[in-house]
């Protein structure tokens, strides 16, 4: 019998990784195992090699998820004494760079919002349904799946704040703008639908693949290239406008639900000029330059 189910149970309930995480490495893992022709389980340092020569084409970040699901695998069977040898020293370490967020400049953001902005002053329902979409993912900076799934009990009432289910279902608290509250007084009137989500659709919620079609179609009459827009665009948006307004790096790491700071600093890359002209004017040696 397969060991991977045990290590993919073991993954969500011990690490609490996202479902997607436990998805992909299991399709990792039983891609692995179908190449091998036998027991992944079992599978020898000499085959481990041979496995890996046929990945040789993948892009870097392909590469690196499959060996780090294949690590983890054996490390599980390891710890679990169903393995006495770990064989994934045999795994290359493939060197990955994490690319730079693509970002939208403050004009592009105003321009999405004068149209949605426009297009709500009817009080259309998708229209508004839209228009607090837009707000939420740019003034709280969620992620897509965060955002629909949000219950309709997650609305702010007393305080300005929504709480939101993360990565590997960790709970952190979001504020909300203003702008948002006005948007979703707005909406709340003009949902419909009986589920317990606050973007219904049909039996359930609006889904994440529709929010993308959403924005890009937004983006092509807001006269912007629609490549640009995605709801991670927003999300990288909010991070890096916080930073140039000067907000502080951990408190944006637990605005963003980022586990690892390190995840939350590729931000000080993207405004590398604002750190390089606060570093002129700041610094005590600038200041004292600028006397002599």
């Amino acid at each position: 019998m397969s060991a991977i189910p045990d290590f993919l149970a073991m993954l969500a309930a011990e690490r609490g990784a996202a479902r997607n995480t436990i998805l992909a490495y299991g399709r990792d893992l039983e891609q692995a195992e179908e190449m091998l022709g036998s027991s992944l389980a079992g599978a020898s340092t000499a085959q481990l090699a041979r496995l890996t020569q046929g990945w040789t084409s993948l892009a870097p970040a392909t590469m690196a998820r499959k060996v780090s699901a294949l690590r983890q695998f054996y490390g599980f069977l390891v710890d679990e004494g169903l393995r006495e040898d770990d064989p994934s020293h045999a795994l290359p370490r493939p060197a990955t760079r994490r690319p730079l967020p693509k970002i939208l400049s403050h004009a592009e953001v105003e321009h999405l919002f004068a149209q949605a902005e426009e297009e709500a002053a009817s009080d259309n329902p998708l229209a508004v349904r839209l228009l607090t979409l837009l707000e939420m993912l740019y003034g709280s900076g969620l992620r897509a799946t965060e955002l629909v799934s949000l219950p309709l009990s997650a609305v702010p009432r007393d305080a300005p704040f929504i709480t939101v289910m993360g990565k590997g279902g960790q709970a952190r608290m979001v504020p909300v703008s203003q702008r948002a509250i006005a948007a979703l007084s707005r909406w709340l009137p003009l949902r419909e639908g009986g589920t317990q989500f606050l973007f219904p659709s049909r039996s359930k919620h609006l889904s994440r693949i529709r929010l993308y079609q959403l924005l890009k179609e937004l983006a092509v009459r807001a006269g912007l290239p629609p490549e640009k827009l995605s709801p991670h665009v927003l999300r990288h948006a909010f991070a890096t406008h916080l930073l140039e307004g000067g907000a502080d790096l951990r408190a944006l790491q637990t605005l963003l639900g980022h586990a690892d700071i390190s995840t939350t600093q590729i931000y000080t890359h993207v405004d590398a000029a604002r750190l390089v002209k606060l570093v002129n004017e700041r610094h005590p040696l600038a200041r004292r330059a600028a006397s002599d």
